[in-house]
């Protein structure tokens, strides 16, 4: 007994050293997000960028994030998850690298690029491979993965403010000790992934680890339909959570506190998902997760002083669980499409963020010259702005509602047909 205890033991190892590299890599995708998200306005003003610039550099880590997940799925059968995890370290060093030493528009774009298609190429990578390793509680273990989102944002913060703190004395630009931090967590995860011993992908031959059969399976209503939703997802998720400081600087709210508190919500709800995942399934998270969502949305677009951060939670606990939970689905449902199933969903939800960001600061400039129009004040004009957009921004999380509200009572007919398979 004591025996087989060791054994089970020992089979764990390589799987929790994997895991945790899978998280130490993610958070370098997060961290690349809030750091370099703030630090575009001094960017924008150290390379005397126009506004247009500014746009297509942050772009980039966009377009970036789905070729990465396209590509790393296409071949993620025939080399395994090693070798696309190399590649992410290799993009992040060099995008990294590429951003301290560039001295204008095209080197920032340049690296943004390569930063976007390391990220993406850590999901491609890292999805799967949980999934794999944690068959039999796919979604729970993804939700403990995408933890490391918001942490990483949350850490991402905290270290640039510390070094802006310590090192910004009289004016001078920290943004190069910013991106330079990020090369710590960077080297780390790389060492580990040349000592790390990775599952056997590549002689595991099955209907998952065959590509073509994976391509052909994605031609199902569910893969479409989830494929197509998540880029509203996302955009709910992460699209408001891009404008959500702005929205809120005049509600009475410290939006800084706001941002921290959202990141601290959905890293507690996703790392404890998984009685919650095994109580509803992960088309019920989703429904209930639109569900919180709408009514989060809903109570920042009215609420003001104290009760934006009782909003706050409440939109937290909803989004939190979009973007795993998601990817989930598919792991739990459509197990045949394999890595590229969820690799696709991943980059549709980058996709969706890079349509729906501009259209969100569309919807806030309409409504900050309607209101400029009414003759309001500097203090109101904001505040009826963010109001008006998070309005808008609701029908989103609304709409998810009905398309979830279907594809949870159709659930069992999901369930009899990965059975079939």
């Amino acid at each position: 007994m004591v025996a087989s205890t060791l054994e089970r033991q020992a089979e764990a190892l390589p799987a929790q050293r994997l895991f945790l590299l899978s998280c130490i890599a993610l958070t370098v995708t997060a961290m690349t997000f809030s750091i370099r998200a703030g630090m575009l306005g001094t960017l924008g003003q150290e390379f005397a960028l126009t506004a247009r610039q500014a746009g297509i550099t942050a772009a980039m880590a966009g377009f970036g994030f789905p070729v990465a997940t396209v590509l790393g799925g296409l071949i993620y059968n025939r080399v395994g998850p090693k070798t696309i995890m190399i590649i992410a370290f290799l993009g992040h060093l060099l995008g990294l690298g590429l951003t301290i030493i560039s001295g204008g528009f095209w080197g920032l774009a340049i690296s943004t690029f390569f930063i976007g298609f390391a990220n993406g190429a850590v999901e491609a990578a890292c999805n799967p491979m949980i999934t794999k390793m944690y068959d039999d509680n796919k979604t729970t273990m993804l939700n403990k993965f995408h933890v490391w989102f918001p942490g990483g944002l949350a850490i991402g913060a905290l270290a640039a403010f510390a070094i802006q703190k310590m090192f910004g004395g009289s004016g001078r630009p920290t943004w190069q000790l910013e991106i330079a931090i990020m090369i710590v967590p960077t080297l780390i995860y790389g060492w580990m992934v040349f000592t790390t011993k990775f599952p056997d992908i590549v002689s595991d031959k099955t209907d998952e680890t065959d590509t073509m059969h994976n391509l052909k399976s994605m031609f199902s209503p569910l893969f479409i339909v989830i494929a197509l939703i998540m880029t509203v997802t996302a955009a709910t998720e992460l699209g408001t959570n891009q404008w959500v400081g702005s929205l809120l600087e005049a509600s009475g709210a410290v939006p800084l506190v706001v941002l921290a508190l959202v990141s601290v919500i959905m890293a507690l709800g996703r790392y404890f998902a998984g009685p919650l995942v095994h109580r509803l399934n992960p088309i019920g998270v989703l429904l209930m997760s639109a569900i919180l969502t709408s009514i989060g949305i809903f109570l920042l677009s009215v609420a003001t002083g104290g009760v934006t951060y009782l909003a706050a939670i409440v939109f937290a606990v909803g989004i939190c669980y979009f973007w795993p939970t998601m990817i989930g689905v598919i792991a739990e449902y459509k197990p045949e499409t394999g890595a590229l199933g969820m690799s696709v969903v991943g980059g549709m939800g980058m996709v969706g963020f890079t349509i729906w960001t501009p259209v969100i600061g569309g919807w806030i400039d309409a409504a900050r010259s309607k209101a400029l129009a009414a003759g309001l004040s500097d203090a109101d004009v904001t505040l009826q702005a963010g109001q008006e957009t998070l309005g808008q921004i609701l029908y989103l999380p609304l709409g998810l509602i009905v398309v979830f509200g279907i594809l949870f009572f159709m659930r069992k007919t999901f369930t009899t047909e990965v059975a079939n398979d």
